[in-house]
């Protein structure tokens, strides 16, 4: 696949930006939170050049004069952008103060590389004042310069009959997944870095930077090459179920530390866990999460694995849906489905009502027996499911059952 890198090194476009844009004249604060190294600054800069005070809490004055004088630091009647904000959460009650005193839409812009709403240290949330979206590292398409996710939005759009032409009309260029896998969605190394040596120097530099500094700003963690081999034992449980009983095991830690780790993993946005489809029907389901990484390249980098398997592939189009969901405003959820009998559907995209259930194989030949699952959950929910969607990385592009599309991963990713 060739990349389109933008002219004069201008930052490729963002799926994002539109939503961003819209929520800006709306609400009077909008938070972009998102791991470190995923383009946050880079986003809001480009967003409004020059029209912001520009405040990094990376910057020892200016985090000084938030603890010293936080009234004066947001005060004014210019727009304010305030990077990484969750390193002086308090600095969130000045900000509440201000849009009290004189609501304007669009006054605060913050960015943050940790869920607000999930760190204990943080007391106000700017409830009513603020809206929340989710940065992920950068989709496919977005590293090809088209500052967009997949087709996700218009095959729920479409008649199940016409899908077939919408992924035809698009003629988007195939690509090797374990390629895509390996560079993974931070822009450094995903667009910037041309080698896989080069991106593994960037991968630990980013690792070691995270244990050393970036955590510490969460919470105190003594015992980081403790902290270290549980990334790396989650990083080779990859789309499995999460048995924290088993991790303890197998890094020898208590569970209680092992579920601290996790969580602060996820308020990182390194960790993702998939929560299963829970609408009790005929059938006993499994509750259990399933975990991926925010980034796969990072994943694939921590668990030091020669081959890829197909959870890796499962783990790109997990990304490309989150992309997607967090730039949407309905209410919208990516779960998985399995039952104790063993069978299971990779995704299930929960949304208006209806259910849209994808299963992922990292073969070149699909098979009707590959849709068997799917076929099943569309009979136990009906009409509340639409048709099956098995992605594959051959180029087989056809109805394998009346219910279930095959299609090439790239050609929806």
């Amino acid at each position: 696949m060739i990349i389109i890198h933008a002219m004069n090194k201008q930052p490729l476009p963002r799926h994002l930006q539109e939503a961003l844009a819209e929520r800006l004249h709306v609400m009077p604060a909008v938070v972009v939170i998102g791991a470190r190294q995923t383009g946050k600054s880079t986003l809001v800069r480009e967003l409004t050049p020059g029209e912001r005070r520009f405040l990094s809490l990376d910057d020892l004055d200016v985090a000084d004069l938030a603890r010293r004088d936080p009234e004066t630091l947001v005060g004014g009647s210019t727009p304010i952008v305030l990077d990484e904000i969750q390193r002086e959460p308090e600095l969130l009650s000045a900000v509440k103060r201000a849009i009290d005193g004189h609501r304007r839409r669009g006054q605060f812009l913050l960015t943050s590389s940790a869920n607000l709403l999930l760190m204990q240290r943080v007391s106000e949330s700017l409830a009513g004042r603020a809206s929340y979206l989710t940065l992920w590292p950068m989709t496919r398409r977005e590293q090809m310069g088209l500052g967009r996710c997949g087709l996700w939005e218009k095959l729920l759009l479409t008649r199940d009959r016409n899908w077939l032409d919408v992924l035809r009309s698009e003629q988007s260029p195939p690509e090797d997944w374990r390629a895509l896998a390996r560079r993974g969605g931070f822009p450094t190394p995903a667009v910037h870095m041309k080698t896989q040596a080069e991106r593994a120097v960037w991968f630990e530099g980013y690792v070691r930077t995270y244990l050393e500094r970036d955590l510490q700003a969460l919470s105190a963690i003594s015992a980081l090459p403790d902290f270290r081999r549980l990334m790396r034992a989650a990083s080779l449980r990859l789309g499995q179920l999460v048995n924290q009983t088993e991790l303890s095991r197998d890094v020898a830690l208590p569970q209680p530390t092992v579920h601290r780790y996790l969580n602060l993993l996820e308020t990182s946005f390194l960790l993702v866990r998939v929560l299963a489809y829970s609408v009790n029907r005929t059938k006993r389901l499994i509750k259990t999460p399933k975990l991926y990484w925010g980034d796969v390249g990072l994943g694939l980098h921590l668990a030091g694995l020669p081959e890829l398997g197909g959870a890796y592939l499962e783990n790109i189009l997990l990304n490309d849906l989150m992309c997607w969901r967090d730039g949407r405003t309905e209410q919208t959820e990516i779960l998985y489905w399995r039952t104790t009998t063993g069978e299971e559907v990779d995704f299930v995209i929960e949304t208006g009502g209806r259910l849209l259930p994808i299963e992922i194989k990292a073969t070149s030949r699909p098979r009707l027996a590959d849709a068997r699952t799917l076929r099943s959950f569309r009979a136990e929910y009906g009409k509340t499911s639409r048709a099956g969607l098995l992605l594959h990385t051959g180029e087989t592009l056809q109805w394998l059952a009346p219910d279930v599309l095959a299609a090439p991963w790239w050609s929806v990713c």
